[in-house]
């Protein structure tokens, strides 16, 4: 079946496929099954994205119906007032949602109301100057130089099997060596995985993005030890990562080997698998990396996002723009 019809058989399974229970009616109920049949196909969401905002905008439609007294059409939700997401929203609020959650299902309706007008099915102008929370900006903070080596070299302590030691070491050398998300690293199929002497890998990233990321030569040694011990067979088209039984590993089971890496090594409580991917960006900066190149590798889309990725001081991106800009030197 292809990723757009299985997504269609999901979303109207989701959204109660026809039955009395969906909070809107069956013109709304259609619109929401196309609108995630775009998101995939076009907007090319990952399907973590696409659970999210469905199950965002669907407790947005519960809400608009005793609001309304009615279970809203299309027409109802044109109609709605900057009031009435307002209310959505202090509902959330009194309900003890917290702010993150409450702007990533601001962030569902948008889309929902933005599709609907490109669709010519749903305008409605109010949505689009309405404010969300306020968010703090938190970042993990990156681990020393030293405490990234360590994790990497001791992660197999934590395993009595030594295939399972070499399978942590090679995810840990994607992330902090690679600059991998821990989904990009586990989502990788096993004849995609590169081999001794190879320089370069091709990853597939949030949007379904490509880029290609440099590779030390101690990751693909890394993935070809782990490889030669796994017990599992390791079919092309499947995971490469594989849990002690053989199904894909997940990125709790990474989690939870970081956080016993963190006792053994006495690390702070934000060594986790991202840390280790903001460690290597925030230690190429300190290198002399420039931005737009560490934007390639971590496959940001903006210049904006890398520059809070890697908490760059105005120090440091001054002296940046002194080095690199030609009016600089003038």
């Amino acid at each position: 079946m292809a990723r757009s019809a299985r997504v269609a058989s999901r979303a109207a399974s989701a959204t109660g496929g026809g039955l009395i229970g969906f909070p809107g009616d069956a013109a709304v109920e259609a619109a929401v099954r196309d609108w995630r049949v775009w998101l995939v196909d076009e907007k090319r969401a990952s399907a973590h994205t696409c659970s999210a905002y469905d199950t965002d905008l669907l407790g947005f439609l519960a809400f608009m119906t005793p609001h309304l007294g009615q279970r809203p059409g299309l027409e109802d939700l044109r109609r709605l007032s900057h009031a009435d997401f307002r209310a959505w929203l202090a509902r959330r609020t009194l309900d003890g949602l917290a702010r993150s959650s409450t702007a990533r299902a601001l962030a569902a309706v948008r889309s929902f109301y933005r599709w609907g007008g490109r669709t010519g099915r749903l305008e409605n102008s109010a949505i689009a100057n309405l404010r969300g929370p306020k968010l703090p900006q938190s970042l993990p903070k990156a681990l020393t130089k030293s405490e990234a080596r360590a994790a990497v070299e001791s992660v197999n302590e934590l395993h009595e099997q030594d295939w399972q030691g070499l399978r942590d070491t090679a995810i840990l050398l994607l992330l902090y060596g690679a600059g991998l998300r821990i989904g990009e690293a586990l989502a990788l199929c096993a004849g995609e995985a590169p081999v001794p002497g190879q320089d370069t890998l091709r990853v597939v990233g949030k949007g379904q993005k490509e880029r290609i990321v440099p590779l030390l030569p101690a990751i693909p040694e890394a993935i070809g030890a782990y490889r030669a011990a796994c017990p599992h067979s390791l079919p092309a088209e499947e995971p490469l990562f594989r849990a002690q039984r053989g199904k894909p590993l997940s990125a709790r089971q990474v989690q939870l080997s970081l956080q016993r890496l963190r006792a053994l090594l006495d690390l702070p409580e934000t060594a986790t698998p991202h840390a280790l991917r903001h460690s290597f960006a925030t230690h190429l900066l300190g290198a002399g990396g420039d931005l737009r190149s560490i934007q390639e590798l971590l496959g940001h889309a903006s210049l904006s996002t890398t520059q809070r990725y890697t908490a760059v001081d105005s120090a440091r991106l001054l002296d940046i723009y002194d080095r690199a800009h030609p009016r600089a030197r003038v």
